[in-house]
């Protein structure tokens, strides 16, 4: 699939909180990937060295762009200033955690290309041939969570919470997010059934990291994703305009 991607058309947006271990792994994993033209790191407030490496980077490759929060806003903040910084015609989110393979950007980003979809999900759980085993009280929360999220939205998706969305750009950017850390996702997925987009889905690998590695999400934040499913599928009643670029 990869080879008929072009070269240089992917901007990738890399939220950063405290990833000093993982991520010049991270970086030199999605600078493999020759579709991808521009890598936007946000550092959201770190207190070790990710800031100071970023920085490093980002002198000795012009494909690297590097923004930085003095405070620790959380991952939807940090998205929102890396979606707006975007450039090139596709986006996509990777953590900096290596959970998610940026070997899979084809998957994800091909149907873009194609103009098969104006947005693809890259899922944890649809089918493949072997997979990694998950925890499971995680994985029961996350699909509880996508669930709900597609009763309130409409759109079946497997996997509402994943790393993995890609996106034409003048999409993400036709919409304005609100919420400053995981909520980002129910919100996000509200707003572009709204939008009555053409959204697929891909299966992609995982490797999930423990809470012990370094995994931020908690239990707070699956109440917080409760409410963002009912207040952006039901009492936000605000219509997202967007256009979509020309091809030429």
């Amino acid at each position: 699939m990869s080879e008929a991607i072009s070269d240089g058309v992917l901007s990738v947006v890399v939220p950063s909180y405290n990833e000093e271990a993982t991520l010049d792994e991270v970086l030199a994993l999605i600078l493999r990937q020759s579709m991808v033209g521009e890598i936007v790191i946000v550092d959201d407030g770190s207190h070790d060295q990710t800031a100071s490496k970023a920085r490093t980077w980002e002198e000795k490759d012009a494909r690297i762009r590097f923004f930085e929060h003095e405070q620790n806003q959380g991952k939807g903040a940090a998205l929102r200033t890396g979606f707006q910084a975007a450039t090139l015609p596709y986006v996509i989110v990777q953590d900096a955690d290596l959970e998610y393979d940026p070997a899979d950007y084809a998957r994800v980003i091909g149907p873009l290309i194609r103009d098969e979809a104006d947005v693809v999900y890259g899922s944890r759980y649809l089918k493949k041939d072997t997979r990694r085993v998950l925890r499971f009280w995680h994985t029961m929360g996350n699909r509880f969570l996508t669930t709900a999220s597609n009763m309130f939205s409409d759109l079946y998706v497997t996997d509402m919470e994943t790393c993995y969305k890609g996106f034409r750009r003048e999409v993400i950017q036709a919409i304005s997010i609100e919420e400053n850390r995981f909520g980002f996702e129910p919100e996000v997925t509200a707003k572009l059934a709204k939008m009555k987009l053409r959204v697929m889905e891909t299966s992609v690998s995982y490797f999930p990291r423990s809470y012990d590695e370094g995994k931020k999400i908690g239990m707070k934040d699956g109440f917080r994703a409760l409410w963002c499913i009912f207040r952006y599928n039901v009492l936000d009643r605000d219509p997202i305009e967007w256009k979509k670029a020309s091809d030429d």
